[in-house]
């Protein structure tokens, strides 16, 4: 991939709800919600405070995250929908 995000942002990979319920009905893509669970794949340098140094980002590639359902904004690289949000719009960090 070659985005490299600046500052304090992110870029995540989505991860796409079910197709079918649990009894076996096939959701059509009018009626799916958006997802709100992704991959973090890259991460910028962290943002900087009043005197210039940088914080460090609490997320990190890799991450599987939760975040706000328009949060982001959706761009297309290589045929995969990825979005690039900041790190205030992730919400959690999904722990196994």
């Amino acid at each position: 991939m070659n985005l490299k995000p600046l500052g304090d942002r992110l870029v995540i990979e989505p991860i796409e709800q079910e197709e079918t319920t649990s009894f076996g009905i096939i959701i059509p893509d009018s009626a799916k919600e958006k997802p709100q669970q992704g991959k973090v794949l890259a991460t910028g340098d962290g943002r900087r405070d009043e005197d210039g140094d940088r914080i460090a980002m609490d997320v990190a590639v890799g991450d599987t995250v939760l975040y706000a359902k328009y949060a982001g904004t959706e761009v297309k690289i290589d045929g995969k929908k990825l979005l690039i949000m900041k790190e205030s719009d992730v919400l959690a960090i999904v722990e196994a």
